[in-house]
């Protein structure tokens, strides 16, 4: 398939597909005519990427949690300490962007239920169940 097939099946953004290649998260096979071509197993490790990259992990923590992953996949050692050590570094910015967002969340939460516009948030928690 190509690039813009792979973005509407993934609903990620031609230019982030490109941006993702060229940070070495992602390789396409290239056609005699130059084109990306891109295979089933693509979908599943763009929308990877981009969960993860929408959950705040930087692309260059991503790749090493794809790499980690592929080599899991082909039964190899997942996790030397420089790896580990990565990951340990980034747990204390994502506790704090979590913990930010919790309170977002709630202080939002809060105010609608102190409102008579109590309905919408109720209507919204029926659309997403936690």
């Amino acid at each position: 398939m190509k690039i813009g097939e792979l973005a509407a099946r993934t609903r990620v953004a031609p230019r982030l597909i490109r941006y993702y290649e060229q940070q070495g998260l992602l390789v396409a096979a290239r056609a005699d005519n130059g084109y990306r071509t891109y295979t089933d197993d693509h979908v599943e490790r763009v929308g990877r990427i981009a969960g993860l990259v929408q959950a705040g992990i930087p692309t260059r923590l991503v790749k090493v949690l794809l790499d980690a992953e592929d080599r899991a996949a082909r039964d190899e050692p997942t996790c030397p300490k420089e790896v580990a050590e990565q990951l340990a570094a980034e747990l204390g910015p994502i506790e704090e962007r979590i913990a930010c967002l919790t309170r977002s969340r709630d202080t939002i939460r809060g105010f609608l239920e102190r409102t008579r516009h109590e309905v919408v948030l109720r209507e919204a928690d029926a659309g997403h169940p936690a």
